[in-house]
């Protein structure tokens, strides 16, 4: 079931859900409000012909923070990431989801394109994968609210709680905007023993290794 605002209170006190900072004015009667940080990685597309999502490719993002009082600037088409002002700890029996605000998506802005879930036993801050489908810039500002993140229990406490080495998490206590770690999949299917190499040094898989998936 989806938490009530009474209940994420409780959870709070209890210290078993964790925000921080924590602003209980931010408290909705199905969610919490989540504020956007100063920080924001952009994309560098000029340094690589393509995207291989086999590969780090560590220089295709840079970090970018504004002052407080400065805005930044999404254009039309854009797609940058930032990331939460607050930081979240999750216990392992609930789940959460993250979910723009409608004001804001009635401007055309989007928070996530398809990372809204967020697992039992996370902590850290969420990262936003921002776009702008409108035909015009829209300014985001330090601190302003930029969507809201509600709460499911779970049947009982996770075997794996994210962060666990059994779950292969791979953004556990991020604190800055993260740039994609899929390549780390690979890297994984490729040091299983039964991994035969091609013609380019790879190994020819239809699928990933039995290892539990990296979210």
């Amino acid at each position: 079931m989806v938490l009530s605002d009474r209940t994420i209170k409780e959870e709070i006190a209890a210290g078993r859900l964790v925000f921080d900072p924590y602003d209980e004015s931010l408290v909705q009667p199905s969610s919490v409000d989540v504020r956007v940080d100063r920080s924001f990685r952009v994309f560098n597309n000029s340094r690589y012909p393509f995207i291989d999502v086999r590969e780090p490719m560590e220089n295709l993002t840079e970090l970018v923070t504004v002052r407080d009082d400065e805005p930044f600037v999404l254009h039309p088409g854009e797609f940058v990431l930032g990331q939460t002002l607050e930081r979240v700890r999750l216990p392992d029996d609930l789940v959460a989801r993250l979910e723009g605000k409608s004001s804001l998506g009635r401007l055309g802005l989007v928070i996530h394109s398809t990372a809204g879930f967020v697992d039992p036993g996370f902590q850290g801050n969420l990262t936003l994968e921002l776009s702008n489908l409108a035909n015009l810039p829209i300014t985001i500002y330090h601190g302003m609210p930029i969507g809201q993140i509600s709460f499911m229990r779970m049947d009982g406490p996770v075997e794996h709680p994210y962060g666990a080495s059994e779950a292969g998490s791979k953004y556990q206590g991020q604190a800055e905007p993260t740039a994609s770690r899929f390549y780390l999949n690979f890297e994984a299917s490729d040091s299983t023993p039964d991994a035969a190499p091609t013609g380019a040094g790879r190994p020819a898989r239809d699928s990933f290794s039995g290892r539990a998936p990296c979210r």
